[in-house]
């Protein structure tokens, strides 16, 4: 398997300013991927945001398997979470999250309402690791109906909030974590989804990794998209040699592209066009 790595030297920034954000706010949501909800986040958000509300959303959740899903959707409530299934880019479930706001902070806004303090929006802030579609998220949520309310009183001078209702405000910035490699598989499974930057990655041996996974987990797919036999092929190399063939990927002189097939076969897992899948299930309890 081959090693994947990467070392933003902004990390510490990053998480400073996070801290500081934090202390703002009443409720964190964090997007991950779908695919890798757990490669996907960063375990800092979860000593940063102790005592605040919390939600985790699962986006881009129609790439991934639907069963895989459910069982993530339990695995991250029974671990004390609010969560829903969405993809901020095609708008899916941002609907839901307005409810899913309201029963996360219900606490909160049970304990202004005792307090004699009514309709005081819950100021929330977007988190997660690059890529994982927060700005998206900020825009499809916000819509074009919301106003940014800028620097009010009491609220950090700079710090953008946006409007979304009455019941809820959103920090403009969102608060950027990097995730850890502790486990080489994390950095694989990023490389997979497109979250480590490509340019440091050798497309045919992350070919190669993923066709493995895909012939232990999803057998089958990789031959109905590519209209090979896969059982009669020895090793992942070689099917991508066969994919070259079956898709015309020659260099000059019939010589196959290796690099052409092994990219296509990434942006088809990538894209959803070789079908939904998750790559990791969620840890025993």
């Amino acid at each position: 398997m081959a090693e994947y790595q990467w070392y933003p030297g902004h990390m510490t920034k990053a998480k400073r300013m996070m801290q500081e954000d934090i202390k703002l706010i009443d409720l964190i949501i964090e997007l991950v991927d779908a695919r890798a909800p757990l490669s996907s986040r960063n375990p800092d958000i979860d000593e940063l945001g102790k005592n605040k509300s919390r939600i985790i959303l699962l986006n881009k959740s129609d790439l991934a398997d639907a069963r895989k899903n459910k069982l993530w959707m339990e695995y991250f409530k029974g671990s004390g979470f609010h969560t829903a299934e969405i993809n901020s880019k095609t708008g899916a479930g941002i609907k839901s999250i307005n409810a899913v706001v309201q029963e996360a902070c219900r606490e909160k806004i049970e304990r202004d309402r005792k307090r004699g303090i009514l309709n005081r929006p819950v100021r929330a802030m977007v988190a997660g690791i690059p890529n994982v579609g927060k700005s998206t998220f900020i825009n499809s949520y916000a819509g074009k109906a919301c106003t940014k309310t800028g620097n009010k009183p009491g609220v950090t001078k700079g710090k953008q909030w946006i409007r979304l209702n009455k019941n809820v405000e959103l920090l403009d910035t969102p608060g950027i974590l990097w995730p850890k490699f502790e486990d080489s598989k994390v950095g694989q499974r990023l490389a997979f989804i497109g979250s480590i930057n490509d340019d440091i990655i050798n497309a045919d041996e992350l070919a190669c990794d993923l066709i493995g996974f895909l012939e232990k987990e999803y057998k089958g797919l990789i031959d109905s998209r590519y209209g090979i036999s896969t059982a009669e092929i020895d090793g992942a190399y070689e099917i991508i040699k066969a994919v070259c063939i079956s898709r015309k990927c020659f260099l000059k002189g019939e010589a196959p592209d290796i690099m052409k097939a092994a990219t296509m076969i990434i942006d088809d897992f990538r894209s959803g066009r070789l079908g939904r899948i998750t790559l990791e299930a969620p840890p025993e309890r």
